[in-house]
């Protein structure tokens, strides 16, 4: 039975520079990038390339060794340039020049009626050797999932509440086919139910009110309203034992474009936004592509920091770096590197505050105004004193500020007590955020979650 779900915890962060719904040619990239530290949970890598080698789109760049099955692909045809080592020779990226037109390696294609008789078998054996399953993530953990897992739901969000997220009513016109295929996929692992979550305030997109064999919910708030965590925990809670699979709506399409087309397409709409970009839009590229092209002529200005993915869950990148493979935008903000007399003491009205005392003023602010923020923290690193802020953005039933000291002290118990299987790192972005004290605390959440992963 569908669910209707509204949460007042949270907190909308309001930024200049939202994409117009306008969508550029797609662009091409010289060089594309595939970085093992982008799917966590996979142990030591095997590399199946080397400098020099060509590939398709689909071809293996890399296993991992705890379970072989697991292929890691090229999302484009090329030549092999670069591969990047770390300490102890741990692979950072592969670089990939890109062919001015697209090869794929092929696979089995299938219509809509094929991929209902397909056996869950053998389509297991095409999402693991095309490189698609890396789209399916398991819950508790956050972590690419298990092929010998079977999950007690999958669910998808059907919306980005993130700091100038895309639109999904711009970025998802023309895949209805891809993703009723890569649901009707997905539903072959699961013997409960495939949830799709919509906002509840927001016009319906066809492409999920016409999806079948999903329970259709619908939530409203404000973010983290579209994480999935959130939704997870109000629909149908993880306990210890059970394991979910989340995917997003773009991986769900991957997957269907895996079956309909018979290739590995990683092709997506991006969005290219922020208050230093002079024409924010949308793009069409492939997983691990370079900015540079997509940042040409576009800069107000050159003192900016570049974040592949939002501005509380994105990865700094330099101006000609590469997309990370789950990201769907790329925003710019100027940079922060500078001391501020007087900090939150001084009156302003141009700052933004969750509890109104970061600028003085900050309450002649109305609720739709749109601010510039840059990269400034406004303070240092210090104690982690109790505020009681974080519960005030986290709209799910656990006691953050709790758990996070207690990854922080290593207690597995009380990690386990106080709810750790259920979150993940971006489910603590806000806490991180509002926090005075000034913690990683995204960070300090994917080292309790590799500790529990490793205990």
């Amino acid at each position: 039975m569908s669910k209707n779900i509204k949460i007042t915890k949270g907190f909308d962060i309001r930024l200049a520079g939202s994409a117009a719904a306008t969508q550029s040619p797609e662009v091409h990239p010289e060089t594309y990038v595939i970085k093992p530290t982008d799917f966590y949970g996979i142990g030591r890598q095997k590399l199946l390339i080397q400098q020099g080698d060509q590939v398709k789109a689909g071809s293996p760049l890399f296993f991992d060794k705890n379970d072989e099955r697991i292929q890691y692909t090229s999302p484009v045809s090329g030549e092999i340039v670069e591969v990047n080592r770390g300490e102890k020779r741990k692979i950072l990226e592969i670089k990939i020049l890109a062919d001015k037109e697209n090869s794929y390696v092929s696979f089995n294609k299938y219509d809509q009626s094929g991929i209902e008789s397909l056996s869950k078998e053998d389509a297991l054996q095409q999402l693991l050797s095309s490189g698609a399953w890396a789209n399916i993530i398991q819950r508790p953990y956050a972590i690419v999932a298990k092929p010998g897992d079977s999950p007690k739901a999958i669910f998808v969000s059907g919306f980005d509440s993130h700091p100038l997220a895309p639109d999904y009513k711009v970025i998802f016109k023309e895949d209805e086919t891809a993703f009723q295929a890569g649901l009707s996929i997905l539903r072959k692992f699961t013997s409960g139910k495939v949830h799709l979550t919509v906002h509840a305030d927001q016009p319906a997109i066809p492409m999920f009110s016409n999806a079948k064999g999903v329970q259709l919910n619908k939530i409203s708030g404000p973010h983290p309203s579209g994480n999935v965590g959130v939704q997870i925990h109000h629909i149908d809670p993880i306990n210890k034992g059970d394991i979910v699979w989340t995917v997003s709506v773009q991986g769900v399409i991957c997957i269907g474009r895996l079956f309909t087309e018979g290739r590995y397409n990683t092709s997506k709409w991006i969005a290219l936004c922020g208050s230093e970009i002079k024409n924010p839009k949308y793009y069409r590229v492939f997983a691990g592509a370079s900015v540079n092209l997509l940042l040409k002529e576009q800069l107000k200005q050159n003192h900016v920091r570049v974040i592949s993915g939002n501005v509380l869950t994105g990865e700094r990148i330099a101006a000609d770096g590469h997309m990370g493979y789950y990201h769907q935008q790329v925003t710019v903000i100027p940079e922060g590197d500078y001391q501020e007399f007087l900090g939150w003491i001084l009156p302003s009205a141009k700052k933004l505050s969750f509890q109104r005392a970061f600028g003085l003023l900050s309450f002649l602010n109305p609720s739709s105004k749109e601010y510039v923020l840059d990269s400034n923290t406004h303070g240092e690193e210090r104690a982690f004193v109790q505020t009681g802020v974080f519960e005030k953005v986290m709209p799910m039933d656990i006691y953050p500020m709790q758990l996070v000291k207690a990854i922080l002290a290593k207690d597995y118990t009380e990690m386990e007590a106080l709810g750790i299987y259920e979150v993940a790192e971006e489910d603590f972005a806000l806490c991180e955020f509002v926090d005075v004290s000034k913690n990683d605390i995204q960070q300090i959440v994917r080292e309790g979650l590799e500790l529990m992963i490793n205990s």
